[in-house]
């Protein structure tokens, strides 16, 4: 017959994992705190610096990165970047940066990176007309009005809802169909919504969703 007796954890033993557990589970919530907000630093320093160097670019060359008509060129006719890109790189030069937000060959929207990139304003190689990525994945664009807004825009996509609120919060007017920070649902077939003008804003934002966001220059 077995007469040894099973022995449990004491009280103070279970206090100790229950204390081990808390730290753990708040260290976690902790860092996903810190990583938060690092992105929406990320978000905000992003767009500041995009309206930086656009307007350096402008105040240098009196023209807009992206319409400058003057920023390529042949030997024969050379443009500011010459040597680093070609005459069908210039845009128009009528003040305006042209296109959809998303880019695209030929498109002053996507030019707009290539003059900067060839000023040295930004990083990369001014052949390249990719746009950046922001903190969530999504596309960084620029365009000429957006869901209302007049005037030039930055285009940060694919936010999440419950990032989309605090920056809206931190920037503007907490709603997103008003203000100089206005945003739409981001989606399949859906970004072209940030180029029609004044339709398409959503009237809440929703944390089971993702939004671009447009934040006027």
């Amino acid at each position: 017959m077995n007469n040894l007796k099973q022995k449990g954890f004491t009280l103070v033993e279970i206090a100790i994992v229950l204390v081990i557990v808390g730290l753990l589970i708040g260290g976690v919530l902790k860092g996903q705190e810190m990583i938060t907000n690092a992105k929406l630093k990320r978000i905000e320093s992003d767009n500041a610096g995009i309206a930086a160097a656009m307007f350096s670019y402008q105040d240098r060359y009196l023209q807009l990165p992206g319409d400058d008509s003057g920023a390529g060129g042949p030997a024969a006719t050379p443009g500011r970047f010459s040597d680093l890109i070609l005459a069908a790189d210039n845009g128009n030069g009528d003040g305006v940066i042209e296109g959809v937000w998303t880019g695209g060959a030929g498109i002053e929207t996507s030019k707009f990176w290539r003059h900067l990139r060839a000023s040295g304003l930004i990083p990369g190689s001014p052949q390249d007309i990719t746009q950046p990525s922001n903190a969530y994945g999504g596309k960084i664009g620029i365009r000429d009005g957006s869901l209302g807004i007049s005037g030039h825009v930055t285009v940060f996509g694919q936010i999440d809802g419950p990032i989309a609120k605090i920056i809206e919060a931190r920037l503007d007017d907490s709603t997103p169909n008003t203000g100089r920070v206005m945003a739409a649902i981001a989606g399949a077939g859906l970004d072209g919504v940030m180029d029609a003008g004044i339709a398409g804003a959503a009237a809440t934002y929703n944390d089971d969703l993702r939004y671009n966001m447009a934040f006027r220059l």
